[in-house]
């Protein structure tokens, strides 16, 4: 059991920001050893070494001990289910995973950030763990955001906009409240533009933007009132009306039943539902497009702080209104 100092200081530690490791080796017998490790640094550049530590009560430190050759894998940031398998107790880690062979028929995996093939060069005592220190043979690099370790917990790491004074004069933002930087502008642009990729599919399907809503709505809960769906597009300013939904219905998108009020029932036919499809899809291309230059854990922040903002500026007005048919 950890005493309250010892706690307080692996908390203390857990503030540094790492990256995350997975080492390989190969025993005598020709058995693939690997786990994962956030004690990777660099040591040297000439010559190239790296090192990382082991505790000194693991199962693979004789392995590791007696091996000529190891590999670091620096994971990506879509590779966290990797190191949650090289971390969790297992005889059998590499169990159906692809691995190409390296120096001394070294296990590497695939899929990383980069990739250091090393000779050990050193191995050094240090308290309750074994530090390794090899000599870099051969190397591997790719253009992927990195999975980092932070607070005990798995984050992602994002790069800081350039200083203004590095960033291209077209790229700086004139003296104005309502400049280029502003919040609302900023979501305003952004949202237009991704909106124009949309906008081409509905001019083809000859729908607006309001009917679109209104479908979209229906294809994730089909069979709504109208005045569930006035309700539920309320944060759009979009007021859904007996003669908005009748305009669908008699396009072959929606049936509509039910007298010229909110309680009257739509649902989407099997046009309106292969439409849905339709824009689905378009969107997602759409969406593609838009996050190509986005590692994976830089998409998944945006779209955290983008629910944080809506839950944010959801005003109570925008949550209960009255119907489209009883103002």
């Amino acid at each position: 059991m950890q005493t309250p100092e010892a706690r307080a200081f692996r908390d203390a530690l857990s503030t540094f920001t790492t990256g995350v490791t997975i080492v390989t080796t190969r025993t005598s017998e020709g058995i693939d050893i690997g786990l994962t490790a956030n004690s990777f640094n660099s040591v040297s550049l000439d010559p190239p070494m790296v090192l990382w530590s082991l505790a000194k009560n693991a199962r693979s430190l004789d392995v590791f001990m007696n091996a000529e050759h190891f590999a670091v894998h620096v994971l990506a940031s879509t590779q966290d289910d990797l190191s949650a398998r090289f971390a969790a107790a297992s005889q059998n880690r590499f169990k159906d995973l692809a691995v190409e062979r390296g120096r001394g028929g070294i296990p590497l995996l695939e899929g990383c950030s980069a990739r250091f093939q090393c000779r050990t060069a050193f191995r050094h005592d240090g308290g309750d763990h074994t530090i390794f220190i090899g000599e870099v043979e051969q190397f591997d690099h790719w253009d992927r955001e990195p999975l980092v370790f932070h607070g005990g917990r798995y984050a992602v790491a994002i790069r800081k906009p350039a200083a203004a004074a590095d960033r291209p004069a077209d790229d700086l933002e004139p003296d104005s409240s309502f400049s280029r930087d502003f919040l609302i502008s900023l979501l305003g642009r952004a949202r237009n533009q991704v909106f124009l990729g949309l906008r081409a599919a509905l001019g083809r399907l000859g729908l607006t933007e309001d009917e679109w809503l209104i479908i979209s709505v229906l294809g994730a809960i089909n069979h709504r009132t109208i005045g569930e769906l006035d309700q539920e597009l309320a944060y759009t300013g979009t007021r859904v009306t007996y003669e908005l939904a009748a305009r669908l219905a008699s396009g072959g998108f929606l049936t509509l039943t039910g007298g010229y009020d909110p309680h009257a029932r739509v649902s989407l036919t099997a046009q309106g539902q292969q439409v849905v499809m339709e824009l689905v899809a378009a969107a997602k291309a759409v969406e593609e497009t838009a996050e190509r230059n986005l590692g994976r854990g830089e998409v998944s922040l945006m779209k955290s702080l983008l629910r944080t903002i809506i839950h944010n500026t959801a005003p109570a007005s925008a949550l209960v209104r009255p119907s489209a048919g009883d103002e």
